[in-house]
């Protein structure tokens, strides 16, 4: 069978095609049969006000797109720009490539994808940050 798994610890919730569905007191296991399900574990999910700098902005718009909250026709040129501008401060290799996969799979309309790609980015930009801080 294919599918997405999803363990999910006791109480977890998630987000599955709008509905909040919270899991039992013990661990269980889901697959989702339906491939294009949009799926968002909460413990994940960016908060709008944690959405406080430029990388966390940008995950929380792709976020939006995943959960449904943004028409994908609408939002997929605002959010290629924006991955556009994080490409002229993150200059690195892995930065690059994480940048090249989110932008892929915004084409692909791969959510996501696209929003696991851009999370890659998280640490390194608190990292940017907390140095310029110091």
């Amino acid at each position: 069978m294919a599918g997405l798994v999803l363990k999910l610890g006791p109480k977890e919730r998630i987000l599955i095609n709008g509905a909040v569905i919270e899991n039992g007191d013990r661990r269980s296991r889901l697959q989702i049969l339906t491939p294009d399900a949009r799926i968002l574990r909460l413990r994940d999910a960016i908060h709008p006000e944690e959405a406080n700098t430029p990388v966390r902005r940008v995950c929380y718009s792709a976020q939006l797109l995943l959960s449904g909250d943004l028409d994908p026709a609408e939002a997929r040129l605002p959010l290629l720009r924006r991955i556009e501008e994080l490409s002229q401060v993150f200059t690195d290799p892995d930065s690059r490539a994480a940048l090249s996969e989110a932008t892929e799979a915004l084409i692909e309309d791969r959510h996501y994808r696209c929003l696991k790609a851009l999370r890659a980015l998280l640490p390194r930009e608190d990292r940017l940050l907390a140095s310029r801080a110091s």
